[in-house]
């Protein structure tokens, strides 16, 4: 079993992955950064809305509890999850548009040169000889 292990690591598919998910990681955070950043005020300047992921409502208000402790307040942070979705839209996107350029790259460049028809005509003749 750990010949197969070696044997699978490498190959390569293991550095692969590993690569591949680096790669995912540090776009996540640049398109997080982005989204953050510069995606969400220019929405809110342009709707005249404040930026989208500070948006939140208060469930219960901070204040003191009964035993005198400080109690945090509970707030629903709905802003968050509209960014992280805008975030997951973005980041879908772009992978489409790698794996979609990285599968025309693999498609076999068309040969310019006989039809299959023609060469099996060809073998045909050549055969009757």
């Amino acid at each position: 079993m750990l010949k197969e292990f070696k044997d699978f690591a490498v190959k390569g598919n293991l550095i692969d992955i590993g690569v591949g998910l680096v790669m995912g990681a540090a776009f996540a955070t640049v398109t997080s950064s982005f989204v953050d950043g510069m995606f969400m005020p220019l929405i809110g300047e342009i709707f005249q809305v404040g930026h989208i992921s500070k948006w939140c409502f208060e469930l219960s208000p901070a204040g003191i509890g009964s035993d005198g402790k400080e109690i945090e307040a509970n707030i629903f942070s709905y802003g968050k999850f509209i960014a992280s979705v805008i975030n997951f839209i973005i980041i879908a996107f772009v992978m489409f548009l790698v794996v979609k350029a990285a599968n025309k790259l693999k498609e076999p460049a068309l040969l310019s040169g006989p039809s299959q028809e023609e060469l099996l005509t060809e073998i045909r003749d050549l055969l009757k000889k």
